[in-house]
């Protein structure tokens, strides 16, 4: 489907627009065509594809074992899907920080290769230079600071970050940055509540918290644990809006049942 023949298409632009009017931001991962659908019919603002692919979809423990060509898969099912949302595709880890021209080609590589509107990167200062680089492109960016997974072995633990004056100032400082370079949206993961608002209300770029309070500009969950099939993360800041994991096992065990009885087919359904 074309830009022009979408249907009010949620844009980078229209983001802007929402923070200035007050309207909340949604915004949810999906990873796959049949979900994407569904989270994007039902009115869904931005959709992301995470790295958190690692995690729900691919089973690892990290997001750091997952590559481009994993990330590009799965968003090209997801872009396939998509008629109003705005589709986010996190730059995985190693393709981006420490130098720029590798960055600029892995971000051209996802906007070429899945049709996608954006990449998402972790970090501030650091990757700065990236950032501005791939921005230089025409392709458009969304930060992310606070906890930023995919330096998950350099901090140890996933415990709320810039709790300490010094680190507080630096994520301040470096959303600034991010604003600066041309960043049109940054994700704040679990920070302070006091401190993403403070953020929030300097920049002119919406902010999308999760785990950092309701004062952000919009909010983001990873969908599997939003819908209940992830049942072994149940950090503070998530709210579980089905039980979708008991859901689906009972209708498994209940197929497993009908064929094991000779109940399934029956008549009906057979030709």
């Amino acid at each position: 489907m074309s830009v022009e023949s979408k249907v009010r298409a949620v844009t980078t632009y229209r983001l802007t627009e929402m923070k200035q009017r007050g309207e909340k931001i949604a915004m949810l991962t999906s990873y796959d065509y049949s979900m994407a659908k569904i989270v994007d019919a039902a009115g869904i603002d931005v959709i992301l594809v995470g790295d958190s692919a690692a995690n729900v979809m691919a089973g690892y423990e990290t997001t750091v074992p997952i590559t481009l060509d994993m990330m590009i898969y799965h968003a090209r099912s997801v872009v396939r899907a998509v008629e109003r949302a705005l589709v986010v595709v996190d730059l995985p880890f190693g393709t981006y920080q420490g130098n720029s021209k590798v960055a600029l080609d892995s971000a051209v590589r996802i906007m070429k290769e899945t049709e996608a509107d954006a990449v998402k990167m972790e970090g501030g200062e650091e990757i700065i230079e990236s950032v501005q680089r791939i921005l230089s492109a025409g392709i458009p960016v969304m930060g992310h600071l606070g906890l930023t997974p995919q330096s998950i072995h350099k901090f140890g633990t996933y415990a709320v970050r810039a709790k300490e004056e010094a680190e507080a100032a630096k994520l301040v400082r470096d959303a600034h940055l991010l604003e600066e370079a041309g960043c049109f949206a940054c994700v704040l993961e679990k920070i302070p509540a006091a401190l993403a608002a403070r953020v929030t209300s300097e920049l002119a770029m919406p902010t999308i918290g999760i785990g950092a309070g309701g004062a952000c500009d919009g909010q983001v969950l990873v969908v599997h644990d939003m819908l209940g099939i992830n049942k072994g993360f149940s950090p503070r800041f998530l709210r579980r809006y089905a039980d979708l994991h008991t859901v689906m096992t009972d209708a498994v065990g209940r197929y497993i049942a009908d064929v094991k009885e000779g109940d399934f087919p029956n008549e009906k359904e057979q030709y």
